[in-house]
């Protein structure tokens, strides 16, 4: 069985994060779930990311950071959103890495806003919607193209619509019968790793 460090996204650490945990563990997979904004959430993800901005991006990032310190490093990392900085840079970054699930967002592995390489031997699976405008329209599917080119076990994961937190089962935005599909396979990729 897995152990998994699952950061929440810009509303927060909310229902459908902690309800998206709980069936990772009822699958017999160890998953930590740690609260970045200490008990705040948000009606919105301006609102959340207003609030991240407040704290500042780097700062709130390094939050997740110290988190995996406290850890065991044979971590599979992953991420809601903006919950994919850390999962990211983790990953990339802290030797150990089992694996990696990035939902809904993606940050580049070249370039000035990358954290360097993918670790060699990593597994990553990345899923979004089609159009979704946060995930398509400001550039996460090409960091996510980017990662399938260029690392041998990357998986990119597309389904219909146009909704950003689609796995969600709290917000009006949840996808059930994308959610169940994307549950299925991160399921089995905690299987493998």
């Amino acid at each position: 069985m897995a152990e998994v460090l699952l950061f929440h996204h810009a509303q927060g650490l909310t229902p459908g994060v902690r309800a998206f945990a709980d069936d990772l563990r009822a699958a017999g997979h160890t998953v930590h779930t740690p609260d970045l904004f200490d008990g705040r959430t948000f009606q919105s993800i301006d609102e959340g990311l207003a609030y991240i901005g407040e704290i500042g991006f780097d700062d709130m990032r390094e939050r997740g950071v110290r988190v995996a310190g406290e850890l065991t490093p044979e971590l599979v990392y992953a991420g809601f959103s903006f919950g994919v900085l850390p999962a990211q840079k983790l990953t990339q970054t802290r030797p150990g890495a089992c694996g990696a699930l990035l939902f809904h967002s993606c940050l580049p592995i070249s370039g000035e806003r990358a954290f360097g390489p993918w670790p060699d031997g990593v597994p990553v699976q990345i899923h979004g919607m089609d159009s979704d405008p946060i995930f398509i329209g400001e550039g996460d599917i090409d960091a996510a193209r980017e990662i399938v080119e260029k690392v041998e076990d990357a998986e990119l994961f597309l389904y219909p619509g146009d909704q950003h937190y689609f796995a969600d089962s709290s917000l009006p935005s949840y996808d059930a019968a994308a959610s169940a599909l994307l549950t299925r396979r991160v399921l089995e990729f905690l299987d493998r790793v």
